[in-house]
């Protein structure tokens, strides 16, 4: 069961993950060692599944972002295996969702500028079978982030 400090702690992480144990332990009114055994715990209990570096798009030059919906009419367990392997094997596909409704499946594909998504897109078909595609390209990111609500943890 989790309490208000390790909401805060997991908060407090979610946004800066190389913060110092005695700033979060300030933040949070507890001892350094209480605060780190506590990182601890929530990470032994599956809350904190890793710590990761979020790079800056444009520095690493990525910065445009196209949103692909996939229609398939196959709905195997052997093919939805293979459209995993097919897109894991894709870096600029940085997230994949199965969907309700209309569309099956919803890409996020990270590439330098729009016409390499092209690229991106032909090796996919050579992998995979697909009914349709339909590709949507970000204008402007309003919000962006890993973070998420730590209220409803318990």
């Amino acid at each position: 069961m989790l309490d208000e400090r390790d909401r805060k702690i997991l908060d407090a992480l979610q946004h800066d993950a190389a913060i110092q144990v005695s700033e979060l332990a300030d933040l949070v009114s507890l001892s350094p060692s209480a605060c780190s055994r506590r990182i601890q715990r929530l990470e032994e209990a599956g809350y904190i599944a890793r710590r990761v570096a979020i790079l800056d798009r444009d520095r690493v030059g990525v910065p445009t972002t196209v949103f692909a919906l996939v229609k398939t009419s196959h709905h195997s367990e052997d093919w939805t295996e293979a459209f995993r392997r097919a897109i894991s094997d894709i870096p600029e596909v940085v997230e994949a969702h199965r969907l309700t409704g209309s569309y099956d499946y919803l890409l996020k594909i990270a590439v330098p500028r729009v016409e390499q998504y092209d690229v991106v897109y032909r090796r996919l078909v050579r992998r995979i079978e697909l009914f349709d595609v339909s590709a949507f390209i970000s204008m402007e990111t309003l919000k962006a982030g890993e973070a998420v609500p730590v209220n409803y943890a318990e």
